[in-house]
């Protein structure tokens, strides 16, 4: 489940840099919650794609342990 208070947030941030404006008749909070779940009901799907592309069929270890690696070192200490 995405954060909604993220998602406002995002949304504020989108909005802004678009100058759109929500109609009167949608509230903020309706808004966030929709798109939260549009959201969601494509994560599954997202999900699924990651995980065949990330492990193959036949998962590689050694690629992933260097994947394992290199985002360790990325990551503040």
């Amino acid at each position: 489940m995405l954060d909604r208070k993220v998602i406002e947030e995002f949304l504020g941030a989108e909005f802004e840099d678009s100058d759109w404006e929500i109609p009167e008749d949608i509230s903020k909070k309706d808004l966030v919650e929709t798109f939260a779940l549009y959201v969601e009901d494509d994560l599954g799907d997202w999900l699924d794609d990651n995980f065949k592309s990330f492990f193959n069929a036949d998962p590689d270890w050694e690629w992933i342990r260097e994947r394992i690696k290199r985002y360790k070192q990325e990551q503040p200490h």
